[in-house]
C-alpha cells in the first residue's frame, strides 16, 4: 500500500523548542526526537558536503524502520558541473549514501537545479541515462524554460520524479512522471483551505498507488514541522 513521508528540511533548529522540541531537549537527540513524530527528513547537508559514514550512521541509529531520509544531491553535480560531465562525481556521491539505500533508508535523491539553468533535453537525457536504475531521483527545476511535455517525457522514461516546489516566486505544475510524488511545500505560511486542498491532492496519489514524500520549509519557527506532524496525522491508520 502506498505512503506518505511527511517532514521538513533539516531537523537541527533550537528555536523549535518548546513548541515542537521538548524545553529542555539536548541539540544532539533532536534527531531521534523528530524521529518520533515525523517520518521522513529532507537533508540539505549533502548539497555542499559528502557526508562521512560515521554521520549516516548516527542518523540511522537515531532513526526507526521504516524512516526516511531523501539526500539532496552535491552542487558540483547539479550548479557546478551542471549536469554535464559528472561520470567521476556522481559515482563517488553515490557511494557515500549507499549505506542509507542498504539500510532501506534512503528516499528520492533530489537534483536542485539553479534557477539561471535553462533547459537542456540532451544533457538531461545523458544525465538521467547514468543513473542507477534502482535509484529513486527526482528533479527540481526553478527555470520555467524547464516545463514543457519533451522534459516529462524524459523524465517519465527513466521513472524520475518532477518535484512539486511551491515558493513564493515560482510553483512548478503538478505532473507525475515517476512511481512517487514528491512535494517541496516552501511557501512561509499554509492556512487552513490550502493544507486541506494538500490532503486532498496527497490522497488522490495515494489512492492511485504512489509514494508521496513531502517536505515543508525549515525556518527558525517551527510552522513546517507541525504542519507535517499534522498532515501524517490526517493519513495515520490509512496508509500502513
Amino acid at each position: 500500500m502506498a505512503k506518505l513521508f511527511a517532514g521538513t528540511s533539516g531537523w537541527a533548529y533550537p528555536s523549535w523548542k518548546p513548541d515542537f522540541y521538548p524545553q529542555k531537549l539536548a541539540q544532539a537527540k533532536f534527531l531521534s526526537h523528530y524521529a518520533t513524530q515525523l517520518n521522513a527528513v529532507e537533508v540539505n547537508f549533502t548539497f555542499r558536503q559528502l557526508v562521512k559514514e560515521t554521520t549516516l550512521a548516527k542518523w540511522m541509529a537515531d532513526s526507526p524502520d521504516g524512516f526516511r531520509f531523501t539526500v539532496k544531491a552535491h552542487q558540483v553535480l547539479t550548479h557546478s558541473k551542471r549536469l554535464k560531465g559528472t561520470e567521476d562525481f556522481l559515482p563517488r556521491f553515490l557511494a557515500t549514501i549507499a549505506p542509507l539505500a542498504s539500510a532501506g533508508k534512503l528516499g528520492p535523491v533530489l537534483f536542485q537545479l539553479p534557477p539561471n539553468l535553462k533547459v537542456d533535453l540532451e544533457v538531461l537525457k545523458g544525465f538521467l541515462a547514468a543513473l542507477p536504475r534502482a535509484l529513486q531521483s527526482a528533479f527540481e527545476f526553478r527555470n520555467t524554460s524547464w516545463f514543457n511535455d519533451e522534459v516529462y517525457a524524459a523524465l517519465r522514461e527513466c521513472k524520475a520524479g518532477l518535484c512539486v516546489a511551491e515558493t513564493e516566486e515560482i510553483t512548478t505544475p503538478e505532473v507525475v512522471t515517476g512511481d512517487f510524488v514528491y512535494y517541496r511545500f516552501r511557501k512561509p505560511n499554509y492556512p487552513p483551505d490550502e493544507r486541506a486542498a494538500m490532503v486532498e491532492r496527497i490522497q488522490q496519489h495515494l489512492a492511485a498507488g504512489r509514494d508521496v514524500f513531502a517536505y515543508f520549509k525549515h525556518e527558525e519557527t517551527p510552522e513546517g514541522a507541525i504542519y507535517a506532524r499534522e498532515l501524517l496525522g490526517v493519513f495515520r491508520g490509512k496508509t500502513s
